[in-house]
């Protein structure tokens, strides 16, 4: 991995690699084995940490990453948090003549928040990204405080006064939080971007599938996996799975037989729904139908030419499901054999998961590339833009990332269950409707489940969006009256001008 010199790096923990594959010039001499020393301090396998512009591993700074609090975090989050932390520090280092972290002070926070928002030269970031950003270094000096490496935190508080007594005694019992004083008031947080199933199916057929507007093959199109990447959309758009979530399902877990019922359902494991949101996923029939479809003619055939050149045996330290009948990952550790549930296993680990299917080792993991490796979350998010692009080119207003979709599960639900909740509710007395609703429940809490939201209040975000839906179609339905053919002259009366028609 290559270093730039002058800036703070950010670096993942190789678990495999028994010494560095760049070197440190500062290298200590009794660093002899570096993976697991890594282990030992506590910084397993993806796990981040940075290397000053010196070339300088700081033992203290980086032991925010193996704080229990942050090693509980998805390794993405630790990621974002890596990220965010380099690009103050590295502010620090460029732009406040080389000042550490240690010495960093209020007005060090207060210069980089005028350079990232208001400076016409600098990046002009959203609100919601600088929320983001001044969240993670708000954290590394909070815990740094704790532990006694700074004395101060550069980040200004605010206090938000006590919770009210209907919050409970648990939230009470804290008095008033703090939170960073330079939050950004204009973060969108209600806006909610989704698009209505004709769209969606334009710019699927558009810019995954490579038609024309006209809905006729492109000639100039060369994507051969169009197919998959259709249905990995479709998926997602009927699922409101997360694109970290849906890259890591394997071919044990997804619903891949066929049946006459209009929906299957299978289990999204903790180890990988963010936030550890475990639940039902349920997958409409057609879906399943294009999954299998995949399964059976495109991902066979790039099994078997990887398992025909030997490329799953050339796999380091893999673990392997033995029996597909039973979900357990077996791997070989210091010559011991362990044995590990599948649904314990991350996305990184399941990137390396082999299942012995009678004809050979193949990955476990359901989406693979031409050579038949695990996609990468990195190449799914390129092919949301080349989708979109192709849209544009092709003379179709319409972009799309994949959270536009899980939205869009989530509006288009909303609406149907809600229309569907009122008319039923409409039909019946009193006493039925408390039952109907005992029964059958909120379908803003039906949603909820199926997002994995642990609160309510995140997922009321698209009841604005119902709004916004409701008050369009009021709109279109407003005659344009404003216009009068008749000649209404002003004439003005004790300094207000009103309007006097003609009798």
């Amino acid at each position: 991995m290559p270093v730039t010199a002058g800036r703070w790096q950010v670096f993942w923990t190789a678990g495999e690699s028994p010494s560095p594959v760049w070197g440190l010039p500062c290298e200590p001499r009794w660093l002899e084995d570096w993976g697991p020393w890594l282990r030992r301090a506590g910084f397993f396998a993806g796990t981040p940490y940075l290397i000053s512009p010196a070339f300088e591993y700081d033992v203290a700074l980086n032991e925010f990453f193996a704080d229990v609090p942050m090693v509980a975090r998805p390794s993405r989050t630790q990621q974002g948090y890596a990220r965010d932390l380099a690009a103050f520090l590295n502010f620090l280092w460029l732009a406040r003549g080389g000042r550490s972290w240690r010495d960093a002070c209020e007005a060090d926070h207060l210069a980089y928040l005028h350079w990232r928002r208001r400076d016409p030269e600098g990046p002009g970031v959203a609100g919601s990204t600088w929320n983001r950003e001044v969240a993670a270094v708000n954290q590394f000096y909070l815990w740094a405080v704790r532990r006694g490496h700074v004395q101060v935190n550069p980040v200004p508080q605010t206090g938000r006064g006590r919770p009210p007594v209907e919050a409970g005694w648990a939230a009470r019992r804290h008095g008033e939080e703090h939170r960073p004083a330079t939050y950004a008031h204009d973060a969108a947080r209600d806006r909610v971007h989704w698009l209505p199933p004709g769209s969606y199916r334009l710019w699927r057929d558009v810019g995954v599938r490579g038609f024309d507007r006209r809905g006729l093959p492109s000639p100039g199109f060369r994507g051969r996996w169009a197919a998959r990447n259709a249905v990995f959309c479709d998926l997602m758009v009927r699922t409101g799975l997360r694109l970290s979530e849906q890259a890591a399902l394997t071919v044990l877990e997804l619903p891949l037989d066929r049946t006459e019922d209009g929906y299957q359902r299978f289990w999204l494991p903790a180890a990988i729904a963010k936030g550890r949101s475990a639940r039902w996923v349920y997958v409409p029939a057609s879906v399943i139908t294009d999954l299998m479809a995949y399964a059976e003619i495109d991902r066979a055939k790039v099994v078997a030419d990887a398992v025909a050149c030997g490329r799953y045996r050339s796999w380091r330290r893999p673990l392997v499901v033995e029996d597909p009948a039973r979900p357990v990952a077996v791997r070989y550790a210091d010559g011991l054999r362990q044995t590990v549930r599948m649904g314990e296993l991350g996305p990184s680990d399941r990137s390396r998961l082999l299942v012995d299917g009678g004809a050979g080792l193949a990955p476990a993991v359901f989406w693979l590339s031409e050579r038949g490796d695990p996609v990468a979350v990195p190449t799914w998010k390129r092919m949301f833009i080349d989708a979109s692009r192709r849209c544009g080119e092709a003379g179709v207003p319409i972009a799309c990332d994949a959270h536009m979709l899980r939205h869009t599960f989530a509006v288009v639900s909303l609406e149907q269950l809600q229309r569907g909740h009122i008319a039923a509710l409409a039909e019946l007395t009193a006493e039925q409707r408390g039952y109907y609703t005992r029964i059958f429940g909120d379908p803003l809490d039906w949603v909820r489940r199926r997002l994995g939201h642990r609160s309510l209040t995140t997922t009321m975000i698209y009841l604005h969006a119902l709004a916004e839906l409701e008050m369009r179609t009021r709109m279109a339905l407003v005659p344009d009256g404003w216009e009068d053919p008749r000649d209404s002259p002003l004439t003005v009366i004790d300094g207000e001008i009103t309007g006097q028609g003609q009798e």
